[in-house]
């Protein structure tokens, strides 16, 4: 599994990838976290506003810091 974070470094960006990290670890799941800093990614992938967050290539969230919770839904979803 891979969970993509887009963003060009911004507090936003940080916290997302910190609590992304932390919920595959919670999880116990074999999950690849990925940071997209690339601007061109960035709006190849579809990201209208930083952070975005995907799974799987599957955008899930763009401008704002999902909940832990949140992100753990998604990656269960895809167990």
């Amino acid at each position: 599994m891979k969970l993509q974070v887009y963003g060009t470094g911004c507090a936003k960006c940080s916290m997302l990838e910190k609590a992304a990290k932390d919920a595959v670890k919670e999880l116990g799941v074999n999950a690849e976290v990925v940071k997209v800093s690339d601007i061109n990614e960035i709006v190849e992938a579809g990201v209208l506003a930083t952070p975005g967050f995907a799974v799987d290539g599957e955008m899930k969230s763009m401008g704002r810091v999902p909940s832990g919770d949140e992100i753990k839904k998604w990656i269960k979803a895809k167990i």
